[in-house]
């Protein structure tokens, strides 16, 4: 079985508020145990969080080898004060006050740096990322300072401008990745970024209800297409759901990440290979320092 190589296990795959009242005295750990106990039912015997600012993925990690998980986590994101992030991290201004946070990360035995370079997907407007992109040159700057510090990077970025310049800037993986063109998959490509592209979290809603299925069909095409571009560049592709996002159950998430892959890339004979290369790969980079 493949490992989940995106999950927040603080959230529940309902309600974000719920989720944070949950958590927001002390980590909830009967509330973990459930998720965790979700993953070992289905044979998910490794899993790498996103991080959160309520230390629910550090409690997670230290509970989830009695079911035989290997979790890993940066503890908390980080982004910067006034862009996208806030959910899952901890806000720096400048540079001094980010190295800061990388430090705090390494005291706090974090596994690996999550950034957040870019907004999310508007699930109203196709082709619409909320808030503003990171320049350049910051990503760059906070990849070198987390590599710096014997940490990889974990990319939660969006938009083709994003992806291309975060794949540049020298993130050993990025998150999502919507609206990725052939440019940006073939940077990630020549770069060797590990792209977890989270297709499901689009899948997932359709039929629901809660956004036009009309922009989301046009969204899930897109997607779908960009991952069989990426498969046929050569990208190095895992899986990961997004765990805990809205409509994505714990444990139950990659293995509907795993079902999108199929339906998008057929019956490649190499598929389950080249999947398990990229979590290999992952498993290997994202470790702690």
């Amino acid at each position: 079985m493949f490992g989940e190589n995106h999950a927040h296990i603080f959230m529940n795959a309902l309600d974000y508020r719920q989720a944070v009242k949950d958590h927001e005295k002390a980590p909830d750990e009967k509330l973990i145990r459930e998720h965790l106990k979700a993953y070992q039912e289905k044979n998910v015997s490794f899993v790498r969080d996103g991080g959160d600012y309520l230390r629910v993925s550090q409690r997670a990690r230290e509970i989830a080898p009695e079911y035989g998980i290997d979790y890993r986590t940066p503890v908390f994101a980080i982004h910067k004060k006034g862009h996208y992030g806030g959910i899952v991290g901890r806000a720096f201004e400048t540079m001094k006050e980010y190295t800061a946070l990388v430090r705090e990360v390494k005291r706090e035995g974090g596994d690996f740096i999550k950034i957040m370079t870019t907004g999310i997907m508007d699930f109203d407007t196709d082709g619409s990322i909320t808030g503003t992109a990171l320049s350049f040159e910051e990503v760059r700057e906070m990849v070198h300072i987390a590599h710096e510090e014997g940490f990889s990077v974990m990319s939660h970025t969006n938009g083709a401008k994003a992806v291309k310049e975060a794949a540049m800037a020298g993130v050993d993986s990025i998150e999502h990745g919507n609206y990725a063109d052939e440019e940006a998959v073939k940077i990630m490509a020549e770069q060797g970024t590990i792209w977890v592209p989270t297709i499901t979290v689009v899948k997932n809603l359709i039929g629901k209800g809660r956004f036009s299925d009309q922009v989301l069909l046009q969204i899930w095409e897109k997607g779908k297409t960009n991952i069989r571009k990426g498969y046929e560049a050569g990208v190095e592709l895992a899986l990961g759901s997004d765990a805990g996002a809205y409509l994505v159950p714990h444990g139950q998430g990659i293995l509907d990440e795993w079902a999108c892959f199929k339906e998008i890339l057929g019956d490649k004979e190499d598929l389950k290979e080249r999947l398990l290369r990229g979590e290999c790969l992952i498993q290997g980079k994202f470790r702690k320092v």
